[in-house]
This record gives structure tokens, sequence and C-alpha cells, in this order.
């Protein structure tokens, strides 16, 4: 090994290439994906994992994926002590570190020489995974029976960089969409081997010892940045409640996080133990959800530049126990919807506990919820007369508002943090036989505060031709994203049906319908929380929100004290009239 430490420069160089392979990565997948979950909203992430199995680099992956990548490495290593260069393994096992059975994850391990020096791994949704009905999240599976997906414990897939032809048969067989699996196979198969190649070029330039003493010093690194930021914390206990809502016969799933900082030695502990057993149902999540999402909490709170790797995971304890619905399920319990739901409440009682440190501390809870706007639709494509499986992602939850700025309007999902896209619609008007009336923002939808919640969405579709089948899982239909500080709530999500006749029904919280010809499914989806008192935000943004659509005159008089006069195209902030209004709302 290289005597001495490494130059900074170095160091960050090294460091930087790592990001940038796992960038070459993820566009291999965005670019060659056929399913437009993967080709457009970009449901994968791509990631570096150490022979040990220490997550070492991620760029812009996903939080839900990334954080429990080494999980599935270290099960790969314990099920193949004998792997070689040239092979290719997949994984989608939720009780062994793989997040939920549709995540299908390609581990490449890479070797210089005879030597194991990283994991390349890609992980990407799948529109279907044989599923005993269509779709990727099956929020009412009683056990892994029921649900009926396909699992891969760490399977074997290519030798010598050759498909075995077994495996991608049973696929092929069991997928409704045999052709689009392959494709999206192929993408994320491509990108793992695309991380191989680079990560082995990188060790021809600077030579195995030196990348090993680099990832060593790089963890120690990242350590000491994670120390610095913990130490910054007020210390204390912070304990936050909340629920999952109701879903068909199952009744609300109350849920806790309870999350010590030790500032003093740049620590924390997250204990997850004190929560419901496993339902039955696929709401459960599994070892490296429940890890990675109250990690990801934790995160939202802290310096962003941080590195998201090993090191800085030294200084993080969570605390989960078997047969927990945030915890380590066993073996039947289904957790199809491991990476939503439950999870994305998880992420929002993580990074809103901290909030109870005192007012500069953190951040609201956002959007939750996967109604029919971000539903798996699936039926035969009267113009091709074939079947067709897809998850939209055209729905937006609204972003959490935090003491630094308003929540996030493309937030989709807590469990994503921003990092998801939403589809376009005219490309999934072009590929599937739906045809939206309208997607548009809801104004007043955000929480009031200081800082805004983002504002929540509605949207109608059809079907166009021949009925097409919908599934969706809701949350936040009953208990709304909370503010912090004294921000308000964000609006709660509904899903309705308006039929041909123009009569409109709710529709429960989770379910399936076949959607006709002239009918539209309607979904309103759930704003983020408000960050402090809405009396103390800056006019001048009150006065932005209201030309924008974000905010009504009214609620601008009403709940944030600030009156707003003039045309429509030319709005201004009445000064005099806003003391006034502010001094009677009682305003400090």
């Amino acid at each position: 090994m290289t005597s001495g430490t490494l130059d900074p420069a170095q160091m960050a160089v090294i460091a930087n290439r790592l990001d940038t392979i796992v960038r070459e990565m993820t566009s291999t997948l965005l670019r060659a994906g056929r399913s437009s979950v993967i080709a457009v909203a970009r449901d994968f992430s791509c990631s570096i994992v150490t022979g040990e199995d220490e997550l070492l680099a991620s760029a812009e992956g996903l939080p839900v994926h990334i954080f429990g990548a080494h999980l599935q490495t270290a099960e790969l290593r314990r099920r193949h002590p004998d792997l070689r260069d040239g092979d290719a393994y997949l994984d989608n096992d939720p009780y062994v570190g793989g997040s939920h059975h549709a995540d299908h994850t390609i581990m490449v391990p890479v070797f210089v020489g005879d030597t194991h020096l990283f994991t390349a791994v890609a992980k990407s949704h799948q529109a279907d995974i044989g599923n005993s009905m269509p779709t990727t999240y099956f929020a009412m599976a009683k056990d892994v029976y029921e649900e009926g997906a396909l699992n891969f414990p760490c399977v074997q897939v290519q030798r010598d960089r050759e498909d075995i032809s077994d495996v991608i048969e049973m696929c092929r067989r069991r997928i409704r969409v045999p052709d689009q699996w392959y494709g999206d196979y192929l993408a994320t198969l491509g990108a793992a081997r695309t991380g191989e190649r680079r990560l082995k070029e990188l060790v021809d330039v600077y030579g195995l010892e030196l990348i090993r003493q680099f990832v060593a010093e790089w963890f120690d690194y990242s350590e000491r940045r994670m120390t610095a930021a913990i130490s910054a914390l007020p210390s204390g206990r912070y304990v936050r409640h909340g629920q999952h809502d109701s879903v068909g016969p199952l009744p609300p799933i109350p849920l806790k996080v309870d999350l010590t900082v030790d500032a003093e030695a740049g620590r924390v502990s997250i204990d997850l133990r004190d929560n419901p057993d496993c339902v039955p149902a696929g709401l459960n999540m599994t070892r490296s959800t429940a890890t990675n999402m109250a990690i990801a909490g934790l995160f939202n709170n802290i310096d962003p530049t941080v590195p998201h790797n090993a090191g800085a995971f030294r200084r993080v304890e969570v605390l989960l126990r078997e047969n927990c619905v945030v915890g380590i399920p066993r073996h039947p319990t289904s957790a199809s919807m491991a990476t939503t739901n439950v999870a994305d409440r998880l992420v929002n009682l993580a990074q809103s506990a901290l909030g109870e440190a005192g007012t500069g501390h953190g951040v609201a809870e956002g959007g939750t919820g996967m109604g029919p706007g971000m539903g798996v639709i699936s039926g035969t494509d009267w113009r091709t007369g074939m079947p067709f499986v897809n998850q939209m992602f055209v729905a937006n939850n609204g972003g959490p508002a935090s003491r630094d700025c308003d929540g996030w309007l493309t937030w989709i999902l807590p469990v994503c943090a921003g990092l998801l896209y939403r589809d376009s619609i005219e490309i999934n008007e072009q590929k599937y036989p739906v045809q939206f009336d309208y997607v548009r923002l809801l104004p007043d939808s955000g929480g009031p505060g200081r800082h805004r919640g983002a504002n929540a969405m509605e949207l109608a579709y059809t079907a166009r031709g021949n009925p097409v089948d919908v599934v969706w899982t809701l949350d936040a239909h009953e208990s709304p994203p909370n503010g912090i500080h004294g921000g308000g709530p964000g609006a709660v999500a509904a899903a309705a049906l308006r039929h041909a006749t123009g009569e409109v029904t709710e529709l429960p919280g989770t379910g399936a319908i076949a959607l006709e010809p002239g009918q539209y499914v309607l979904n309103t989806t759930a704003g983020g929380g408000g960050f402090g008192d809405p009396r103390t935000r800056d006019a001048d943004a009150v006065l932005h929100d209201v030309a924008e659509g974000y905010v009504t005159r009214d609620a601008a008089a009403e709940v944030y004290g600030v009156v707003i006069v003039g045309e429509e195209h030319a709005p201004r902030v009445d000064q005099d009239a806003t003391q006034r209004r502010r001094a009677a709302l009682g305003a400090v």
C-alpha cells in the first residue's frame, strides 16, 4: 500500500470519477430501458459496493434503493462464495436485503486479477413481475403466495458474460410483457456491465493498491464529515408518531420513530422496534427499506454534501425487530409495497422528528400515497392486440417545507426525495391506450407556513378503445402530511370515478377497476406540510404565490394575513391593510 495519506485533490478526483461511473451506469439504464416506468419515470438506481460489502458511491440513486445495496451484495457472497469474473446475479428477495419483489437487482462482481474489488449494482423497478394480479404493488396480498411474484434470491443469470437461459425463460413464461421485461433486463445488465468496465479502467489508471487506499481514506473522511454534521444537532431524544391510513378492511397502522442524538459522540440511534407486528397485507417493510428510510430522514436534516456511503453510516444505528411492519419480515409475509406507503410515512416521521429539537431543525412531512395517477395500468392495446403493463408516474405529491425553503413542487414521493421523474403525458398516450383530460395544481393545497408546503395535484384520465385495468393504493386520504413549528398540514388525497353520465362516485383507498372508455378516474394527491407560522411568511413571497396560482387571495388574507389588491395581471400587496390584518390575527 502507498505510504501516507492521499493528496486531497487526488481524493476528490477519484471520488468524482466514481460518481461519474455511477452516472454513466444511470445514463445507460435510462436510455436503454423499454418500459416507461424506467425509461421515462427513472424508477431505478445504480451504485458501487466494495468487495467487503460497503456502499461506496451512488450519485443520484433513489434513497429507497441505495441504502440497502450492500445488504444484497453481502447475501450474494454468502450464497456464492465462489464468485468469478464474468458472473452476473439477479436478486429481488425481500427477506435477505432486497427492497421488494418488483425491484430486480443485477449484481456484477468486479475482479482485478483474482481480487473481488467491487460489485456493480443496478436496481430497476419492473412493470410486471408475475404477480397474481397485474400490479407490482399488491397492497392486499395476505402473503407471498397470494402476491405471486417470481422470487430470485441472488440467482446467477450470467456465466462468462452469457445468459443462463433457464432463468430468462422462467421470466418470459411468467411475466405478462416478456419482451418489455427482457428489454429492461438487458438495460439493467448493461448498466452493471458498464460499471464493471469503467471500474477496471479506473484501477488500470491508478493501480490496485492506491484504489484500496482511497477506499479506506474516503470512508474515514466520510465518517468525519458525518460526525461533524451530527455534532451540529442538539443532543436529545426525539419521538414522533404518525400513521398509515386504512386500506380496505385494514385499520390505520400506527407508526413511531424514536430518534436519539448524541452530539458529543457524533452518533444517532433510530429505534423502530416499538411498532406493530407485520400485517396480513403487502404493506410490510423489509430490513433494507426500514433501515434506509430511517437514515434518509436523518440525511434530509443535515449538510447535503456529506457523502452517502458506508463511512457516514458508521455513525448511525437503526434498531429493528423481526415480524415488525417497519422491521424484518418473516417468510411468507408479503412486503409487496415495502418501498412506498408505510415507507413514505417512515421518512416523514424521521425527518420531522428533529423538529422537536427546536425551530431551526426538522423538515415537515411530504405528500404520500400512490393513487390512480401513480397506478399500474394493464390490458390489451386495441391498436396492436398486444398486452401491456406499466406503472404511471403522472401524479405528484407536494414536497415538505423546511427551515430554508418551500416544498419541492415535483417531490412525487418521500422515498424518492424528488429524484423520480414525472411521466410525459404525451408519451404515455402514445405508448398506452389512455387519454388525459387534465393535470393541474390545486391552489391552497400546500401546507401554509413561513415556508409553504408544495401544492397537491388533481388529474383525470380515461381508457381508449377498450377497458384498461387500473390498480392503486392511496394514503393520506384520512391523515394529511403534517407541518411543523406552526406550519399547517397539506391537503388530503382522494380518488373517484366520473361515469359517462357525469355522476361521480368515490373510490376506496386501495382498489382495482376496469376503466371503461368514457369513464374518467380522478385523483387528488396530497400536499406537503408547512414549516413555521404562516403569519410570518414574507409578504412578497405570498404575493408571488398568488400570482402563480399556488394560493388564492382569500387564503392570503385569512391564513397569511397578507392583503392582495389590484388587477389579476398586476397584483400588489396593500401594506397598510396587511399590517392591520396581521395584527388582528395576532402575528408577531
